[in-house]
């Protein structure tokens, strides 16, 4: 008895526990939020010099319909410093994400910045890559050692 009192029970909890979760349904989409068009979500560096110039830049327009406010943007490691607008960028205004790359690494890249904002995608991801070339002086970590001095 004490079997079927408890079978009951269990199956009265989880029926109960069924019935208790809401069905979540997405956010509906604002047919007014604004939104990234870019010029190119890819900026490639090419091959350049160690220690070139790093400084690139993004160009997008908001062709939402409401202004587009980004709150963050984030390299995905320390060599990548991107700058972004703090200012709304109104419907049909342009705007410009700068990003530094730290060119005294050698050898491939490719690098993300993640960028924060009220846009219709309110994460987008954007890419510069490119290789740097190793540094063209001789590195001088040792120092000389004399010559051996001769015997007589």
């Amino acid at each position: 008895m004490k079997k079927a009192i408890l079978s009951i029970g269990l199956f009265v909890c989880v029926a109960v526990g069924a019935n208790a979760q809401e069905t979540t349904t997405p956010n509906p989409v604002n047919p007014n939020a604004p939104k990234f068009k870019f010029e190119t979500e890819v900026v490639d560096y090419g091959t350049i010099e160690h220690n070139a110039d790093g400084n690139r830049e993004f160009k997008f327009t908001n062709t939402g319909k409401e202004p587009l406010i980004i709150s963050n943007a984030v390299g995905s490691c320390g060599c990548t410093t991107p700058q972004w607008p703090k200012e709304p960028i109104k419907p049909g205004a342009s705007g410009v994400i700068k990003v530094h790359y730290a060119t005294d690494r050698v050898g491939a890249f490719e690098k993300t910045v993640t960028l924060t904002s009220n846009a219709d995608t309110p994460s987008k991801v954007i890419k510069i890559k490119g290789v740097v070339k190793p540094d063209p002086t001789p590195a001088t970590d040792a120092p000389a050692t004399p010559a051996p001095a001769e015997k007589h």
